[in-house]
């Protein structure tokens, strides 16, 4: 659910301008944003409760095809409050799986078919511990591309696995690699301690950095951008997959997945953008190569 305010007001009454309840989570909006492209996503999530009643339905109608695996445990709803200057709060309930089997099930049934695998967003309770790096070796196996998006042991886990692709933030590159405060440096030293895994690091309004073992790229959006950052990097996620599907040089890959990320924080809601408005956000973007080891 989005809450659209003038101004949060912590400890006070808010009064809300408008309400918009959808389908969301970051992997959606990851498959959302490729539909948006005119590009194939397939979003596989489990459901159940009230709740994802109302998100199989939600999600239906944005007519991004979907493997929905019913769980005894309710689907979580998610509360972003986003005020008049773009400024977003999210609150977040914890994600819980009551039948992770079925779940990794239909996973291994569905790999072999994608050409890229997304995972986006922290390991529900009741995984295993080693939940991640099993979906990591099934992609692995199947000869597949796996991108992943999360954060703090879950993200180290990726990195050990062998993940193709990681995209942390600032905040959580500072989670995994505390010696390195500055998050590009941080991004070229994970990259060349893991070699067989690029780290795409998502920098905000300056872009993203991309490290791996051709070297580092730095890709920024042609001005500052007012607007709503949820499901930014989620965007971000959604061009480096589409990319590498495609086969993309590294800087066109960073290129286009930076012009959707922009894209993206110029829309309202999460997950959605206008494909007219990442055109000119494209024709924007640039990119220069980073020297020097990290």
């Amino acid at each position: 659910m989005t809450y659209h305010v003038d101004a949060l007001h912590v400890g006070e009454s808010t009064r809300v301008r408008s309400l918009t309840r959808r389908a969301g989570g970051k992997a959606v909006n990851v498959a959302c944003v490729l539909h948006a492209v005119g590009a194939d996503g397939h979003v596989l999530a489990p459901v159940g409760g009230p709740a994802g009643a109302e998100f199989a339905e939600l999600l239906r109608a944005t007519g991004v095809p979907a493997d929905l695996v019913p769980d005894p445990a309710p689907t979580r709803t998610t509360i972003a409050v986003v005020d008049s200057g773009g400024q977003a709060s999210v609150l977040l309930e914890p994600a819980v799986t009551r039948d992770w089997p079925a779940l990794l099930a239909r996973a291994e049934a569905l790999i072999p078919a994608a050409e890229v695998v997304v995972v986006s967003g922290s390991m529900p309770e009741g995984a295993p511990p080693d939940a991640l790096a099993t979906v990591i070796a099934l992609a692995r196996a199947a000869g597949r591309p796996i991108i992943v998006d999360t954060s703090g042991p879950a993200l180290l886990q990726a990195l050990d696995a062998g993940a193709t692709l990681v995209k942390p933030n600032a905040a959580e590159l500072a989670q995994v690699a505390p010696e390195q405060p500055d998050p590009v440096l941080a991004a070229r030293t994970l990259a060349t301690r893991y070699a067989g895994t690029v780290v795409v690091a998502s920098l905000g309004a300056d872009g993203a950095v991309l490290a791996g073992p051709d070297g580092a790229c730095h890709a920024r959006p042609g001005a500052a951008l007012t607007g709503n950052p949820t499901g930014a990097g989620d965007a971000l996620v959604a061009g480096l997959a589409r990319g590498l599907a495609a086969g993309h040089a590294v800087p066109e890959l960073l290129a286009e997945s930076v012009a959707l990320s922009a894209a993206a924080v110029l829309h309202p809601f999460a997950g959605r953008l206008d494909p007219a408005e990442y055109a000119r956000q494209r024709a924007a973007v640039t990119v220069r190569a980073l020297q020097g080891q990290p």
